[in-house]
Protein backbone atom coordinates (compact mmCIF):
# COMPACT_ATOMS: atom_id res chain seq x y z
CA UNK A 1 0.00 0.00 0.00
CA UNK A 2 1.60 3.28 -0.98
CA UNK A 3 1.96 6.17 1.67
CA UNK A 4 -1.05 7.98 0.42
CA UNK A 5 -3.16 4.75 0.60
CA UNK A 6 -2.16 4.76 4.39
CA UNK A 7 -2.70 8.01 5.37
CA UNK A 8 -5.85 8.28 3.79
CA UNK A 9 -6.90 5.02 5.80
CA UNK A 10 -5.42 6.14 9.06
CA UNK A 11 -7.18 9.08 8.64
CA UNK A 12 -10.89 7.91 7.94
CA UNK A 13 -10.02 5.24 11.04
CA UNK A 14 -9.83 7.73 13.11
CA UNK A 15 -12.98 10.08 11.73
CA UNK A 16 -11.22 12.91 11.15
CA UNK A 17 -11.26 15.53 7.59
CA UNK A 18 -8.40 16.25 6.28
CA UNK A 19 -8.83 20.02 7.79
CA UNK A 20 -8.93 18.06 11.18
CA UNK A 21 -5.97 16.50 11.00
CA UNK A 22 -4.13 19.80 9.27
CA UNK A 23 -4.68 20.87 12.48
CA UNK A 24 -3.47 18.63 14.78
CA UNK A 25 -0.01 18.34 12.92
CA UNK A 26 -0.07 21.87 11.87
CA UNK A 27 0.40 21.80 8.73
CA UNK A 28 -2.28 23.58 5.88
CA UNK A 29 -5.31 21.74 4.52
CA UNK A 30 -3.68 21.54 1.21
CA UNK A 31 -1.05 19.84 2.08
CA UNK A 32 -2.74 16.86 3.29
CA UNK A 33 -5.09 16.88 0.37
CA UNK A 34 -1.54 17.13 -1.70
CA UNK A 35 -0.49 14.10 0.24
CA UNK A 36 -3.57 12.17 -0.10
CA UNK A 37 -3.53 12.01 -3.62
CA UNK A 38 -0.24 11.11 -3.86
CA UNK A 39 1.60 14.71 -5.49
CA UNK A 40 3.67 14.99 -2.99
CA UNK A 41 5.13 14.09 0.12
CA UNK A 42 5.78 15.16 3.82
CA UNK A 43 8.81 16.46 5.07
CA UNK A 44 10.40 14.53 8.11
CA UNK A 45 9.07 16.90 10.62
CA UNK A 46 5.64 16.29 9.24
CA UNK A 47 6.45 12.50 8.81
CA UNK A 48 7.37 12.22 12.19
CA UNK A 49 4.44 14.00 13.41
CA UNK A 50 1.80 11.81 11.36
CA UNK A 51 3.51 9.00 12.86
CA UNK A 52 3.16 10.11 16.54
CA UNK A 53 -0.46 11.45 16.24
CA UNK A 54 -1.60 7.91 14.40
CA UNK A 55 0.79 5.95 16.97
CA UNK A 56 2.58 4.16 14.19
CA UNK A 57 6.38 4.12 12.99
CA UNK A 58 7.35 6.20 9.76
CA UNK A 59 8.28 2.49 8.23
CA UNK A 60 4.73 1.44 8.60
CA UNK A 61 3.54 4.81 7.35
CA UNK A 62 6.27 5.26 4.44
CA UNK A 63 8.22 2.47 2.52
CA UNK A 64 12.40 3.26 2.41
CA UNK A 65 11.84 4.50 -1.62
CA UNK A 66 9.29 6.64 -0.68
CA UNK A 67 10.93 8.09 2.38
CA UNK A 68 14.39 8.87 -0.73
CA UNK A 69 11.77 10.52 -3.00
CA UNK A 70 10.36 12.67 -0.47
CA UNK A 71 13.75 13.54 0.59
CA UNK A 72 14.43 14.57 -3.50
CA UNK A 73 11.33 16.58 -3.26
CA UNK A 74 12.08 18.47 -0.17
CA UNK A 75 15.37 18.97 -1.36
CA UNK A 76 13.86 20.10 -4.74
CA UNK A 77 11.41 22.18 -3.08
CA UNK A 78 14.18 23.75 -0.91
CA UNK A 79 16.20 25.23 -3.65
CA UNK A 80 13.37 26.66 -5.66
CA UNK A 81 11.83 28.57 -2.43
CA UNK A 82 16.08 30.29 -2.01
CA UNK A 83 16.50 30.57 -5.39
CA UNK A 84 13.20 32.74 -5.71
CA UNK A 85 14.35 34.84 -2.29
CA UNK A 86 17.93 35.04 -4.19
CA UNK A 87 16.19 36.57 -7.20
CA UNK A 88 13.52 38.96 -5.06
CA UNK A 89 16.36 40.02 -3.08
CA UNK A 90 17.87 41.04 -5.90
CA UNK A 91 15.12 43.16 -7.16
CA UNK A 92 14.68 44.70 -3.91
CA UNK A 93 18.71 45.31 -3.91
CA UNK A 94 17.79 47.32 -7.27
CA UNK A 95 16.53 50.30 -4.88
CA UNK A 96 20.33 50.98 -4.67
CA UNK A 97 19.92 52.59 -8.13
CA UNK A 98 17.88 55.02 -6.30
CA UNK A 99 20.59 56.52 -3.96
CA UNK A 100 23.85 55.38 -5.45
CA UNK A 101 25.57 58.03 -7.49
CA UNK A 102 25.86 55.74 -10.89
CA UNK A 103 24.42 57.73 -13.13
CA UNK A 104 26.21 59.82 -15.90
CA UNK A 105 25.16 63.52 -15.90
CA UNK A 106 25.56 64.70 -19.14
CA UNK A 107 28.79 65.62 -21.36
CA UNK A 108 29.29 68.76 -19.67
CA UNK A 109 29.96 66.98 -15.90
CA UNK A 110 32.52 63.66 -15.81
CA UNK A 111 31.46 63.27 -12.47
CA UNK A 112 28.38 60.35 -11.38
CA UNK A 113 25.35 61.42 -9.62
CA UNK A 114 22.29 59.59 -8.17
CA UNK A 115 19.44 59.64 -10.09
CA UNK A 116 17.66 62.47 -7.81
CA UNK A 117 20.83 64.54 -8.26
CA UNK A 118 20.70 63.67 -12.14
CA UNK A 119 20.18 67.31 -14.08
CA UNK A 120 21.85 66.57 -17.56
CA UNK A 121 18.93 64.54 -18.66
CA UNK A 122 15.53 64.95 -19.52
CA UNK A 123 12.73 65.17 -17.13
CA UNK A 124 10.75 62.27 -18.69
CA UNK A 125 13.70 59.70 -18.58
CA UNK A 126 13.98 60.36 -15.21
CA UNK A 127 10.60 59.43 -14.66
CA UNK A 128 10.99 56.30 -16.52
CA UNK A 129 13.91 55.33 -14.90
CA UNK A 130 12.43 55.81 -11.82
CA UNK A 131 9.17 54.28 -12.10
CA UNK A 132 11.31 51.15 -13.99
CA UNK A 133 13.38 51.13 -10.89
CA UNK A 134 10.09 51.00 -8.33
CA UNK A 135 8.37 48.55 -10.14
CA UNK A 136 11.42 45.88 -9.97
CA UNK A 137 11.37 46.65 -6.36
CA UNK A 138 7.50 46.29 -5.65
CA UNK A 139 8.05 42.93 -7.79
CA UNK A 140 10.78 41.34 -5.65
CA UNK A 141 8.76 42.53 -2.01
CA UNK A 142 5.34 40.80 -3.45
CA UNK A 143 7.53 37.55 -4.46
CA UNK A 144 8.54 37.50 -0.91
CA UNK A 145 5.28 37.52 0.34
CA UNK A 146 3.80 35.63 -2.40
CA UNK A 147 6.40 32.84 -1.93
CA UNK A 148 5.48 32.82 2.12
CA UNK A 149 2.16 31.63 0.57
CA UNK A 150 3.68 28.81 -0.99
CA UNK A 151 2.02 29.45 -4.37
CA UNK A 152 4.42 27.68 -6.95
CA UNK A 153 2.49 28.78 -10.18
CA UNK A 154 2.55 32.57 -8.90
CA UNK A 155 6.03 32.22 -7.88
CA UNK A 156 6.62 30.98 -11.54
CA UNK A 157 5.19 34.11 -12.86
CA UNK A 158 6.33 36.24 -10.36
CA UNK A 159 10.06 35.02 -11.26
CA UNK A 160 9.11 35.49 -14.86
CA UNK A 161 8.07 38.97 -14.41
CA UNK A 162 11.62 39.75 -13.01
CA UNK A 163 13.60 38.91 -15.60
CA UNK A 164 11.76 40.35 -18.12
CA UNK A 165 11.85 43.31 -15.86
CA UNK A 166 15.41 43.33 -15.39
CA UNK A 167 15.96 43.15 -19.08
CA UNK A 168 14.02 46.23 -19.80
CA UNK A 169 15.55 48.45 -17.46
CA UNK A 170 18.95 47.24 -18.27
CA UNK A 171 17.74 48.04 -22.40
CA UNK A 172 16.56 51.55 -20.99
CA UNK A 173 19.72 52.09 -19.19
CA UNK A 174 21.69 51.12 -22.30
CA UNK A 175 19.88 52.94 -24.88
CA UNK A 176 20.12 56.15 -23.05
CA UNK A 177 23.47 55.63 -22.63
CA UNK A 178 24.04 55.18 -18.91
CA UNK A 179 26.57 52.54 -18.92
CA UNK A 180 27.00 52.25 -15.21
CA UNK A 181 23.62 51.75 -14.76
CA UNK A 182 23.00 49.09 -17.29
CA UNK A 183 26.29 47.12 -16.24
CA UNK A 184 24.87 47.33 -12.37
CA UNK A 185 21.41 45.79 -13.82
CA UNK A 186 23.33 43.54 -16.49
CA UNK A 187 25.07 41.64 -13.56
CA UNK A 188 22.17 41.87 -11.49
CA UNK A 189 19.98 39.91 -14.79
CA UNK A 190 23.03 37.60 -14.98
CA UNK A 191 22.85 36.57 -11.55
CA UNK A 192 19.48 35.86 -11.58
CA UNK A 193 19.20 33.94 -14.99
CA UNK A 194 22.47 31.66 -13.07
CA UNK A 195 20.21 31.07 -10.43
CA UNK A 196 17.50 29.85 -12.30
CA UNK A 197 19.34 27.50 -14.43
CA UNK A 198 21.41 25.95 -11.38
CA UNK A 199 17.50 25.61 -10.26
CA UNK A 200 16.62 23.09 -13.08
CA UNK A 201 19.32 21.60 -12.78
Amino acid sequence: MEFNEKLQELRKNQGLTQEELAQAIFVSRTAVSKWESGRGYPNIDSLKALADYFSVTVDELISPDEIITAAEDEKRELIGQYTSLICYALDVLTALLLFIPIFGNGSDSPLTVSLFALTGTRLWIKIVYAIGISVIVLNGVFGVVIDRLEKPLWDKQRLTVSVALSVFICLIFIMTRQPYAGVFCFAVLMMKGWLLLRRNV
